[in-house]
């Protein structure tokens, strides 16, 4: 029966998979050099290099989010500026 899981923080991830990038070692030295299995330094390099160009997009996704909380933002007053113009237009005999 196998223990539980270890947890690699994501900076370490980065670290060994920078290093398989850099293939200055082979995935069996990082491996005994970090005591992780050269499995999953595969996976870490090819999510590495799978998720490079993301890095370079023009949007990242804390700026997506900030602009779908702005739009949220937004939506609200437009809706509360509404409730108050259709107020002010019944108080002042406009709207029937």
């Amino acid at each position: 029966m196998a223990g539980p899981r270890k947890r690699y923080s994501s900076d370490l991830k980065a670290k060994i998979a920078l290093e398989a990038i850099r293939g200055n070692k082979t995935a069996n030295e990082i491996a005994a050099e970090y005591g992780v299995h050269p499995t999953q330094i595969a996976q870490w390099k090819k999510q590495a290099l799978d998720g490079l160009p993301a890095v370079f997009s023009t949007r990242s996704p804390s700026q997506e989010k900030s602009e779908e909380d702005l739009t949220a933002t937004l939506y609200q007053q437009i809706g509360q500026l509404k409730v108050e113009l259709d107020w002010l237009k019944k108080k002042s005999g406009q709207l029937r």
